[in-house]
């Protein structure tokens, strides 16, 4: 086990009852009470799993969520979010903002350290996924950075299987281009929205058969459809 739990929370009885049953279970922990604090020290080391807590005195949870899942090197953490709230639509924003789990204040140690299990054996089974195949005509090798269309290799740039990447990891998702240029590049260069359009173009025209898979919803962006 020894896989490392980052627990952010601005309450001090609930960090230490969270780190105790996690550390007993086997685990790695490291406490934080806000989120600057977590994100300089995610620049330094990547958790194998985030518990965050939505109320938090500087930068609320869903924005810390929303930050961690626009960027690459980040996407692939899973977070369980903490909090007193338990509002319907509260869960629902987590989980579309990319939580993998969603834990209500006062909650069970026993079934926290239960949720964090699950959620890291899904997290492996996951990694162990490398292809992903759509409608039976195209799939993509994430680890060799491959694409196949109907069994036939098809040469992309990085950026254009990035791309593709992106909407085939949530196929009928929409991503605006905004969203797709964060993903690429986050706010470390400015690029223009027209860029996403010229890369689906070139992409398109590489899938042949394939590229009617890649839908343009008119003033919003592109997604995957089987």
């Amino acid at each position: 086990m020894n896989e490392l739990i980052t627990v952010i929370d601005d309450e001090p009885d609930i960090l230490e009852l969270v780190s105790i049953n996690l550390k007993k279970a086997g685990y790695r922990v490291k406490e934080f009470s806000d989120s600057e604090s977590f994100m300089r020290f995610i620049g330094k080391e990547i958790p194998d799993l985030i518990i965050l807590d939505l109320m938090l005195p500087d930068m609320d949870g869903f924005e810390v969520c929303k930050f961690l899942k626009n960027q690459d090197k980040y996407t692939s953490i899973p977070i369980i979010m903490l909090t007193a709230k338990t509002e319907e639509t509260e869960k629902i924003l987590g989980l579309e903002l990319g939580a993998d789990d969603y834990v209500t204040k006062p909650f069970s140690p026993r079934e926290l350290t239960a949720r964090v299990k699950a959620v890291l054996r899904r997290n492996v089974r996951k990694e162990k996924t490398k292809k992903i195949g759509v409608g039976n005509v195209l799939v993509l090798d994430t680890e060799k950075y491959e694409v196949e269309v109907e069994g036939k290799k098809i040469e992309l740039t990085t950026t254009e299987f990035k791309i593709l990447q992106i909407l085939t990891n949530k196929k009928g998702w929409v991503f605006s281009r905004e969203k797709i240029l964060q993903h690429l590049w986050g706010d470390d260069k400015i690029v223009l929205d027209r860029t996403v359009d010229v890369h689906i173009k070139h992409i398109r025209e590489k899938l042949g058969k394939a590229s009617e898979l890649i839908k343009n919803v008119r003033g919003v962006g592109y997604k995957i459809e089987e």
